[in-house]
């Protein structure tokens, strides 16, 4: 069984534009947007959209926001704006309740990426963005099937275009490590929240 080439697919969209359309990047962190800003930006009028609940040390999350906004101020000045969305840390945990011992890329983890891709779809048909996409396949340890599958699906519940991608490819992640260092941003060693941080944790000791 062949799997999708999402990255072909990406490449056959900008392809395509005849135009700059607008995209709503949902973005992880500042080191991810950055490999993935650099093929983006040529094709689209992009703004990034900051929505991360899953960071549930408050103290990591706002590191972690500045440090966004210091790489895009930076980088592209004007070019690229910010959307911060609403940030209640206590909301990812009533939502993953009970799956605290899931295994990393398991059940809690599609809760997550569920939650954050309606919440850029649902800004993203609320703003009138014509596309919308998310940072997150740049990471090897994140399933770009099941995030292109769940950006797809909420695409179509609010009617707004989501534009495939595995940003990992062509050594998008490679790219991404060198432009973090390039900009000397903080690179945070686990995804976000607790769970994630504790089983790092273990992995180091």
């Amino acid at each position: 069984m062949n799997k999708t080439n999402y990255d072909l697919l990406f490449k056959d969209t900008v392809k395509g534009l005849t135009q700059k359309k607008t995209l709503l990047l949902h973005s992880c962190c500042a080191p991810c947007s950055t490999a993935v800003l650099e093929r983006v930006v040529p094709h689209f009028d992009v703004t990034v959209f900051y929505y991360n609940p899953n960071i549930t040390e408050s103290e990591e999350y706002y590191v972690r926001l500045n440090e966004q906004k210091k790489f895009l101020k930076n980088a592209y000045g004007e070019q690229v704006k910010l959307i911060e969305g609403r940030y209640f840390s206590r909301e990812f945990f009533i939502m993953v309740e009970g799956l605290e011992k899931a295994p990393e890329g398991g059940e809690r983890c599609t809760l997550c990426f569920k939650d954050r891709l309606n919440e850029t779809a649902k800004v993203a048909k609320e703003n009138g963005f014509d596309y919308f996409c998310t940072t997150l396949t740049v990471s090897p340890h994140k399933n770009s099937d099941l995030i292109n599958s769940i950006g797809s699906e909420v695409g179509q519940k609010y009617g707004v275009n989501w534009l495939y991608s595995d940003f990992k490819k062509g050594e998008g992640y490679k790219c991404s490590i060198e432009l973090s260092k390039e900009h000397e941003l903080y690179r945070q060693n686990y995804c976000g929240c607790l769970f994630s941080k504790y089983v790092n944790l273990k992995v180091e000791e």
